[in-house]
Order: C-alpha cells, then sequence, then structure tokens
C-alpha cells in the first residue's frame, strides 16, 4: 500500500434490481438492507476506507434516496457526489454524464457486488495510453448471462478462456474509454469491455478475496447470510491526539505532527490481523476559533494518507468540533458528541459492523476512560511506547 495516488471512484448504481424486486421493498437495488446496514454504505465506506479524491455515485431508479443520503456528503474526508440519469443510460452510458468531471485515470465500481480487496492495487497499477484495467475473481458457483465470464490473463491481457475466473465488477479507466461509449444506452459488460478484450487492449488482476454479488435472488440470499458477519470484525478504537500524535496543544498544523513512539509500528502489526481503526477525537479548537474547519480536514488527511503509505488504514474517523464554552455561536453546546459521552462511537457503528466484546479503546484521558465505559469497550491508557501496549491487547 505504497505510493498511492489520488482517484476519483464511481459506483454505477442505476440498476433496477427486477430480478431482486421482491425484496427491495422500494428502495433501489444498492439499499437494500443488510441487517440494520444499507449495502450501497457498506460499499461506500469501503471504498473511503482508501485515499480516494472524490466518489461519484451514478443512480437511476429511485435515485433520489440514494442523492438525499449522500449527496454532498463527507466520509472518513471523500466527497461524495451522486449523479441520476433522467432515463437508462447503461452501465456504460451513465458515465458519460461525469465526463468532463472525472479524474483523468478513474476506477469503477459495480453497485451490486462487494469484492474485499486492496484497492492499493487498482489504485496503483499504471495503465497504458488506451488500456483498461478488470479484476477477476475466481467463480464459486456465481451463474451469469454476461459476457465477461471465462476469463484469464495471457501476457498481461485478459483473454476469453476455459477458466474459472469472472468479472469482479471493479475496473480502471484512462479517460480515453470515452471514446468507445459510442451509444446513449449501452453497457460495459456486454458492449464496450468485450470489444476491447477481442482488441487486446484490457489488462487484468487476479483475486481470489471475499466476493459477493446481490443481482439474482439465490446470489441476494446467500449474501444476506454472509455479508455482515464476514465485515464484523474487531475494533480499535484511538484518541488522537496523545494517542496517535504529540499533543502540542489544539494540534493542527502539518508541520507540527508528530507520531507518537511505536505507533506506526504498533498499528502495523494490528493492521495484519485485520482489525478495524476508527479515531474517535474532540476538536474544540474548532468551536473555539483557533482553527478552521479546513485546516482541521487538511490534518486529518495528511494523517490519513501518512498511515497509507505506512501500510496502515483507517477505516473511519469521527470528531466533535463542539464545545459549552465555544467562541463560534454554532459550536457552542453541550453534547454527548463530545467524550465522555460516547456518541462518536455510536455513529461510527451505525455504518460499521464491529466485534464490540473483542474491540478496545486506547486514549490519554480520563475522558477516553469514561466513553469506553459508556460503550462497553475495554480501555487501556496510551503509553510513551505505543509498543508497550500491543502485547497487553489480546484482540
Amino acid at each position: 500500500m505504497k505510493n498511492c495516488k489520488k482517484i476519483d471512484v464511481v459506483i454505477l448504481a442505476g440498476g433496477q434490481g427486477s430480478r431482486i424486486s421482491k425484496f427491495l421493498k422500494g428502495r433501489p437495488k444498492p439499499m437494500i438492507k443488510f441487517d440494520k446496514y444499507d449495502f450501497l454504505d457498506l460499499l461506500i465506506r469501503k471504498i473511503c476506507t482508501y485515499d480516494i479524491n472524490k466518489v461519484f455515485v451514478l443512480a437511476g431508479f429511485k435515485g433520489n434516496t440514494i442523492k438525499n443520503k449522500y449527496h454532498n456528503k463527507k466520509i472518513n474526508l471523500v466527497d461524495i457526489e451522486c449523479v441520476i440519469e433522467k432515463s437508462p443510460m447503461g452501465t456504460a452510458g451513465c458515465l458519460s454524464q461525469i465526463k468532463k468531471k472525472v479524474s483523468s485515470n478513474f476506477i469503477v465500481v459495480n453497485g451490486d457486488t462487494f469484492f474485499d480487496i486492496d484497492y492499493n492495487q487498482i489504485i496503483n497499477f499504471k495503465l497504458k495510453h488506451d488500456y483498461s484495467l478488470i479484476s477477476l475473481v475466481k467463480n464459486k458457483n456465481y451463474k451469469s448471462n454476461k459476457k465477461l465470464v471465462n476469463l484469464s490473463i495471457l501476457k498481461n491481457k485478459v483473454i476469453y478462456s476455459n477458466s474459472n475466473f469472472i468479472n469482479g465488477g471493479i475496473y480502471k479507466f484512462r479517460k480515453e474509454i470515452f471514446n468507445y461509449i459510442k451509444k446513449y444506452n449501452c453497457s460495459l459488460e456486454n458492449d464496450v469491455l468485450p470489444t476491447l478484450i477481442r482488441d487486446k487492449r484490457v489488462s487484468g488482476q487476479k483475486f481470489d478475496n471475499f466476493f459477493l454479488d446481490i443481482g439474482t435472488p439465490k446470489n441476494l440470499l446467500y449474501a444476506k447470510k454472509k455479508l455482515v458477519n464476514y465485515l464484523r470484525k474487531p475494533a480499535i478504537f484511538l484518541d488522537r491526539d496523545g494517542t496517535i500524535n504529540e499533543d502540542l496543544g489544539y494540534t493542527h498544523k502539518i508541520k507540527d505532527l508528530k507520531f507518537c513512539k511505536g505507533i506506526i509500528k504498533g498499528l502495523q502489526i494490528f493492521q495484519r490481523k485485520k482489525i478495524l481503526f476508527f479515531i474517535i477525537t474532540n476538536q474544540a479548537g474548532i468551536g473555539k476559533g483557533i482553527f478552521s474547519l479546513d485546516k482541521f480536514y487538511k490534518f486529518q488527511q495528511y494523517m490519513k494518507t501518512t498511515f497509507i503509505k505506512k501500510n496502515i488504514l483507517i477505516n473511519d474517523f469521527e470528531f466533535c468540533p463542539y464545545h459549552p464554552e465555544a467562541k463560534i455561536k454554532k459550536y457552542r453546546k453541550k453534547t454527548n458528541l463530545r467524550k465522555p459521552g460516547n456518541l462518536m462511537i455510536k455513529n461510527i457503528l451505525k455504518h460499521w459492523p464491529v466485534n464490540l466484546s473483542k474491540s478496545v479503546m486506547i486514549g490519554d484521558q480520563k475522558s477516553d476512560y469514561l466513553c469506553a465505559k459508556k460503550s462497553n469497550i475495554k480501555f487501556f491508557y496510551s503509553q510513551r511506547d505505543f509498543m508497550k501496549l500491543v502485547s497487553k491487547i489480546k484482540i
């Protein structure tokens, strides 16, 4: 997960879901419920873990439901923009709506599949001038009427062959792809990519990672049994100033970021165990006018990017800009969002399946301890050397 370069991600979320309509209860297909979680929310949160510039959600059927929830929102420092097609344009045709907005290299993700790969392998893959990239997954009894099945890789090119690899629903394109999207209503899977494969203009990456498709009743019912249980992992909830970085008092300047001793090495160890990381931080400096929200975001983004370069993924973060004595009126209030309240943790749990009984929280203040106690999470006080905690935390 090194040398990451920012890139846009496009989620194809316009399908009607006609084959699974009886399960949708009037909702758009990507918003189907998995326990208490929307499928699209689980997908977006996964994507926004990475160093993404922007996520475009291309909606169609009942698109306002998606737009009302996500448009102009920011998730883990990633801006979300929703675009609703006026009439069905297909999985390729709909891309023309963002032709002038999207980055020169961009990733496209099917909104009805969940493929748990390391997106940095896609982000860092270098495409030739007018080539595309397809992620391939082993076919484990998925039946498809689409053309991107029985695929393999020969001399770095995707070919049709008698193999058990199929389209994994994650692609990388350069803007030259728009030269191949001639029709108003056309499909990536059935029109554009088969042509590019025949022209030997598609590279591929093989993965054997967790994969689910929700497009048919059989696949959906299987996914309902598997997805949330697969995603439910232990987490470490981390205070920021004084735990992750040295607390200089309202730390907000990038030049002042100094990581606490052992934090990088320690989090790398937990990362290899596939532990989730969430930052939970009081930031009253915003409310008191000491630094702006924009400066806070820039500092947090620098920290996120630095962690990614060190093979550490911060899955999400929550912050509280409010304080009873805030200088700025809109931030002047008492709230359970501010630790020792635990509303920040509750907000995380609304979006992430977490094995709370095996999770821990680490902080340097009594307010952190009380926040963890209210959440029934085991607590550890941070130490001058984070590595001294690693052997004590059994996850």
